[in-house]
C-alpha cells in the first residue's frame, strides 16, 4: 500500500475519451493514447491493501489486484507485468472488453467510486509489450502428446497457451480465416484495435501454437477422425447459436442478426471488403436488444454514417445508485451506464425518439412492416412493465430499413456437424454436457467456455480456457498438473 491515504485524497479519474466529433470519424480505439500513464500511478495508489480483498472474488480469475495495484504505485513494470500475466494470459484483451465486475467487488465501491482497476489492468498491460516484458514464453521440453482446441477465441486461445507451456503440441481449429473468434468479427476495432490479438497470437505461434484457419470440424474434417488423431480435444467453439425475434414481419429485407452485420464491418477494417454489404450508411437503423452487442452495433452504424439509430432495451432503465436490497455489494449491479457507443449517440442525437441517448427502456417489438417490394420500413412497438406485459394505448412507430437483432445465443452451432458426430450430450438449454473434470460423455474430449457456460464474459472465458487446460493435462500426464485452474464448470458469479 504505497500511499495509505490515496484512496482520501485522490479522486476516481477514468482513462479519458477522444472527442466524439473526432473519433466518430474513425474506427480507431475511441481513448485518448497516451493519456492513461500519466494518471494510472495516483489511481493505484486509491487501492487500498484490503484484509478481504473482494475483487478476488469477483474476478474469476482471481487477479491479485491489490499487489499490482501496489507495483504500479512504485512504478515497478516488470513485476507488475508478472504478478498480471501469473493469472491472466491475455489482459489487454479484459482491459478493453471486460466490464470489470472487480470494481464492483472493490471494498472502496461500498461508498465511493471504485479503484480504476480495469484501467490498471490495461496500462500494465501495454506496458509489458512496450518494455518487452512479455517474451514468448516455450516450454523447456516436449511431453509428446498432442491437443487439438476447436475455436479461438479467449477460452481457446488460453487453453491452447497454457497447455503449450505445459509441454504438449496444440493445433487450434478455427473455422474463420484468421484468428480470435468473436474478438476478431465481433468486437468492433473502435473498441479493440485488433493489432493485440495479433500480437499474441505471433508469442503463441512463437511459443509452438499450430493454428489452422479456414477449417470447420465437422464439415472440412470429421470430428471422429481429428479425436483419433490426438490425444485429447477441447471444444471451445463459442455460443454462436443467435436467439431469434418470432414476430409479424420477420422475414422482410433488411432484418439481420447483429453477428452477420457486425463481422462484415470488421472485414472492411481488415481491408478484405471496400464497404459493408449491409452498410448502415443513409439508413434508419433499429437495434433490438440492450446489451453490449446492441451497443456494438449501435457504434458500428454511427460510424458507418447512418441516418438515425435507436437502440431498444426491453428492461426499464436502470438508476444511477446500486440497490442495495436487490443488488448488495459486492454483486455486479445493473446500473444505468453510458457507453462509449452511448455516448456518441448521445451527442450526436442519432436517435430523435430517444430520450437521453439512442436507448428506448422498456419497450418490446411487436411486428414490422414493409414496402410493396417485401422490405423492412418500421418497426412497432410497445411500452412494457416490469413484468413486460404491455402497457395500453403505448404503442409506437419507429422508421426501420436496417433491423439489427442482438438478442444474444443459446448455445453452440449445431450446424458444422461436430456435436452431432462426436455423439456429445447437452444440457436442456443446448450447451455441451460436462462434468466436474471439464470432461464430455465421450473420452479424451473436454468442453470450455460459452460452449458449455453459456454466453458470459471475455473474463470467464479465459478463465474457462486455463481451467480446462488444466484438467486436460491432468488427464496427460501421471494424474497430476501444475498448471492453475481459477474455477469450477458450475461456478457462478456472485449473486444476492
Amino acid at each position: 500500500m504505497a500511499d495509505p491515504k490515496g484512496f482520501l485524497t485522490t479522486p476516481r479519474r477514468e482513462w479519458p475519451r477522444r472527442p466524439v466529433a473526432e473519433r466518430v470519424r474513425d474506427w480507431n480505439e475511441v481513448y485518448v493514447p497516451g493519456a492513461l500513464l500519466p494518471i494510472v500511478g495516483g489511481q493505484a495508489d486509491r487501492c487500498m491493501d484490503c484484509g478481504v480483498p473482494f475483487c478476488h472474488e469477483a474476478c474469476p480469475l482471481g487477479n491479485l489486484i491489490p499487489e499490482w495495484n501496489d507495483l504500479v504505485s512504485r512504478e515497478d513494470w516488470r513485476a507488475a507485468a508478472e504478478r498480471l500475466h501469473a493469472t491472466n494470459n491475455f489482459p489487454e484483451f479484459t482491459g478493453r472488453l471486460c466490464p470489470a465486475p472487480c470494481e464492483a467487488g472493490c471494498v472502496l465501491a461500498i461508498n465511493q467510486p471504485a479503484v480504476t482497476i480495469k484501467n490498471v489492468e490495461c496500462a500494465i498491460a501495454d506496458r509489458a509489450w512496450e518494455e518487452g516484458f512479455a517474451p514468448p514464453a516455450p516450454p523447456d521440453r516436449l511431453s509428446g502428446r498432442t491437443v487439438a482446441v476447436i475455436g479461438s477465441g479467449p477460452t481457446g486461445l488460453a487453453a491452447a497457451q497454457q497447455l503449450t507451456r505445459a509441454g504438449h503440441t496444440v493445433a487450434v481449429y478455427e473455422r474463420d480465416d484468421r484468428i480470435g473468434g468473436l474478438m476478431r468479427y465481433g468486437i468492433p476495432e473502435f473498441k479493440m484495435e485488433k493489432r493485440h490479438l495479433e500480437r499474441r497470437v505471433e508469442q503463441m505461434r512463437a511459443e509452438g501454437t499450430k493454428f489452422r484457419t479456414s477449417t470447420t470440424v465437422g464439415r472440412d474434417v470429421a470430428a471422429a477422425e481429428l479425436r483419433a488423431r490426438y490425444d485429447a480435444v477441447v471444444i471451445a467453439t463459442g455460443a454462436t447459436a443467435w436467439r431469434e425475434l418470432p414476430v409479424p414481419g420477420r422475414e422482410l429485407t433488411g432484418i439481420h442478426q447483429a453477428m452477420e452485420y457486425l463481422p462484415l464491418a470488421n472485414r472492411v477494417c481488415e481491408g478484405d471488403l471496400e464497404s459493408s454489404p449491409l452498410s448502415a450508411a443513409g439508413r434508419h437503423v433499429v437495434i433490438v436488444g440492450g446489451g453490449d452487442t446492441g451497443a456494438d452495433c449501435l457504434g458500428t452504424a454511427v460510424r458507418e454514417g447512418a441516418a438515425s439509430v435507436t437502440q431498444l432495451d426491453i428492461y426499464g432503465r436502470p438508476g444511477a445508485e446500486r440497490d442495495e436490497d436487490a443488488e448488495p455489494w459486492p454483486t455486479y449491479p445493473k446500473l444505468y451506464r453510458l457507453s462509449a457507443a452511448h455516448e456518441e449517440a448521445r451527442d450526436l442525437r442519432t436517435a430523435p425518439a430517444a430520450d437521453a441517448d439512442a436507448r428506448l427502456f422498456a419497450a418490446s417489438t411487436l411486428r414490422f412492416t414493409g414496402d410493396s417490394d417485401g422490405r423492412v420500413r418500421s418497426l412497432h412497438l410497445v411500452e412494457v412493465d416490469a413484468g413486460r406485459r404491455p402497457v395500453p394505448g403505448s404503442e409506437r412507430t419507429l422508421p426501420a430499413d436496417l433491423v439489427l437483432l442482438a438478442l444474444g445465443f443459446s448455445g453452440p452451432d449445431q450446424g458444422d456437424g461436430l456435436i452431432a458426430q462426436l455423439g456429445l450430450e447437452l444440457e436442456p438449454r443446448g450447451t455441451i454436457a460436462r462434468d466436474a473434470g471439464f470432461t464430455t460423455n465421450v473420452p479424451g474430449v473436454f468442453a470450455a467456455g460459452d460452449a458449455a457456460r453459456g454466453q458470459s464474459l471475455i473474463v470467464w472465458a479465459i478463465a474457462e480456457g486455463r481451467a480446462v487446460a488444466a484438467a486436460v493435462d491432468r488427464h496427460l500426464t501421471d494424474g497430476t498438473t501444475l498448471l492453475p485452474a481459477p474455477i469450477r464448470p458450475y461456478d457462478r458469479p456472485m449473486t444476492a
